[in-house]
């Protein structure tokens, strides 16, 4: 019994780290949280089940037609409501950030309606294997595991070897500078969107697998996510995926001793760490050059 809530629990943590990576990336690079990224996780689904109802397509065709609408949604996004605000303050963009959401939930609710949809995902929740003795995973489990690994293998080589990831990284110390030395802060953002709009997309598929597909579904995976990121620390994309299994566990231990109280463990989260560890525990505090 242990070892299964450990098992379940460090599988959806790992999902709750993967989409609270797609947070982080947008603030480290500009100090925002984007608070509409649930809903941009939550349309970009709605596509894959949109072509995959109409026109039966492979799924994994339907995937690759839905990451390059993620990136677009997203470079849409920084291009059409962020950039435009003149002398924005970190609060004024944050409140850009859920007109977007609130936009595109109604989006989805005109294009596909409220009621609840089944979404059809390759990895089944249903389905066991058992690589090592003993500990029992579903597909799904051991996909969210291999694709949060497969990314941030990926993001570090990223940021440590690509001169976009080093031009991204210096975006985030110090915009002014990076301008001088000729980085091209604008294309960075948008860039930077719409990685986080693809990677949001990729985790909220593997939320719409294991609940129900409407336009609600992602508000509560992103408080999770939210959480994951506060614990770990929203500047450490490594410190996010740590605190998304570690908030994972949390979650799953309260759920089996202490259900009701299951809904509330992310908040208390973000209460908890921010009042005592504002910075999460696996990032360092910095005070940003001007």
């Amino acid at each position: 019994m242990i070892e299964q809530l450990i098992t379940e629990g460090l599988a959806i943590g790992a999902c709750y780290g993967l989409f609270g990576v797609a947070v982080a990336i947008i603030y480290k690079t500009s100090d925002v949280i984007n608070f509409g990224q649930g809903e941009m996780g939550m349309i970009s689904t709605f596509v894959t089940y949109h072509i995959l109802a109409q026109y039966g397509l492979p799924f994994w065709l339907a995937f690759v037609l839905t990451m390059l609408f993620a990136v677009l949604l997203g470079m849409f996004i920084e291009f059409f409501f962020m950039r435009p605000a003149k002398d924005p303050t970190v609060l004024g963009l944050i409140i850009i950030t859920l007109g977007a959401e609130m936009l595109l939930m109604g989006l989805a609710g005109w294009k596909w309606g409220a009621e609840q949809k089944d979404f059809t995902f390759p990895l089944s929740v249903q389905k066991v294997h058992e690589p090592i003795p003993g500990l029992i995973l579903n597909e799904w489990s051991i996909g969210v595991f291999a694709l949060t690994a497969l990314i941030m293998v990926l993001l570090f080589l990223f940021f440590r070897y690509s001169n976009l990831g080093i031009a991204m990284r210096a975006t985030q110390q110090n915009q002014n500078a990076a301008r001088i030395m000729g980085i091209k802060v604008e294309r960075v953002f948008s860039f930077t969107w719409g990685l986080s709009s693809l990677i949001g997309a990729v985790a909220a598929m593997f939320f719409a697998a294991r609940s129900v597909l409407d336009p609600n579904f992602m508000m509560e995976p992103f408080m999770r996510a939210f959480a994951a990121a506060v614990l770990g620390g929203l500047t450490s994309i490594p410190g996010v995926v740590v605190g998304g299994l570690l908030l994972g566990l949390i979650e799953n231990f309260f759920g089996y001793l202490w259900p009701v109280w299951k809904p509330i463990v992310a908040f208390v989260v973000i209460i908890i760490i921010l009042t005592i560890r504002p910075s999460g525990l696996f990032a360092r505090h910095y005070v940003k050059k001007v």
